[in-house]
């Protein structure tokens, strides 16, 4: 056997709070895809530690092997595998890797300027909580650090011509986000999973960009406000936290209106088209190993549990 696949895997990553069992959006991704894939995971937060300034999170430490970066961790995780995509057909692996690509173009820049960039956000909840995991010196420096990447982020992504300062790309990204956020509420549906019943990839990236947005509590918020509004993606987290974080059983859904936006047929078109993109240029696809994956049996999902009202 590989000397890796035997090895114990170990992620570092930020802690968790709100609810959540970490509140960055890519330790995050990681933790909950090794939750859907079986993997077996030592967490180790880098909380209080000289390493919070210069780390790049999440990292995952595996015999020999260091990953970083959520996209290279699960693929790392897959080669063991753990592949929580095995049942998915080529179609809809093309279709995983253009929703992610839209996370990243569509609702990452909003999420940082939520939580890195607004001033009230910034002063009242992300700053005293990164301080506060961070030792003196660098409960000052490691805030501060993380927004000025943040900035520089948001408007090297969508500071272009004509809009080059931050107040001048904020309406961009909301809106960009609002569709976003509308888009995948619209792709889920009344489904418990994006792709039927059992979680994927596409639901790691999901649930780690949303449910930080869902959880905390910001004290100013517009694109928090139109999340809270599309019950299916609020549902969608709590039911994932419930089955894969908690010993309580989750609630079933209610129904769910079928609501489409004005811009859903525009972004629904460009997801096509890239998925057929993708699916006609990358052969290699599905080019990791083709076993069943080591997935520890869930808890009774939605579906499972008798009908409530959610609290």
């Amino acid at each position: 056997m590989n000397q890796n696949m035997a090895a114990a895997m170990e992620l570092r990553c930020w802690g968790g709070d709100w609810g959540l069992p970490s509140v960055h959006t890519d330790s995050l991704i990681v933790l909950v895809y090794a939750k859907f894939s079986g993997a077996k995971v030592t967490v180790s937060p880098i909380d209080w530690t000289w390493k919070t300034i210069t780390a790049s999170v999440p990292e995952l430490l595996c015999g020999d092997s260091v990953v970083q970066e959520a996209a290279q961790i699960l693929n790392f995780m897959r080669k063991q595998r753990f592949n929580a995509d095995y049942e998915l057909t080529a179609r809809q692996g093309a279709d995983t890797m253009a929703y992610v690509a839209l996370l990243e173009e569509k609702l990452r820049p909003a999420l940082l300027h939520t939580f890195w960039v607004d001033a009230e956000n910034y002063a009242n909840l992300t700053r005293p909580w990164f301080a506060s995991r961070s030792p003196f010196p660098l409960n000052f420096l490691v805030p501060s650090h993380h927004a000025n990447v943040a900035l520089s982020r948001i408007l090297l992504t969508k500071g272009e011509a004509p809009l080059h300062r931050i107040s001048e790309v904020e309406g961009k990204i909301y809106s960009d986000a609002k569709e976003c956020l509308n888009l995948l509420s619209y792709r889920l549906g009344t489904a418990n999973y994006f792709f039927g019943n059992s979680p994927t990839s596409l639901d790691a990236f999901v649930f780690g960009f949303v449910a930080p947005l869902s959880k905390a509590n910001l004290p100013s918020s517009p694109l928090q406000s139109h999340l809270r509004q599309l019950e299916n993606l609020m549902r969608f987290c709590d039911n994932v936290l419930a089955v894969y974080f908690s010993s309580d059983q989750p609630r079933p859904p209610p129904p769910v209106q079928d609501t489409v936006d004005a811009n859903l047929q525009k972004l629904t078109q460009l997801v096509n088209k890239e998925s057929n993109l993708i699916e006609k240029m990358d052969d290699n696809l599905r080019s990791s190993p083709q076993h069943k994956p080591h997935r520890a049996d869930p808890k009774l999902g939605l579906t499972a549990a008798k009908s409530s009202t959610p609290a």
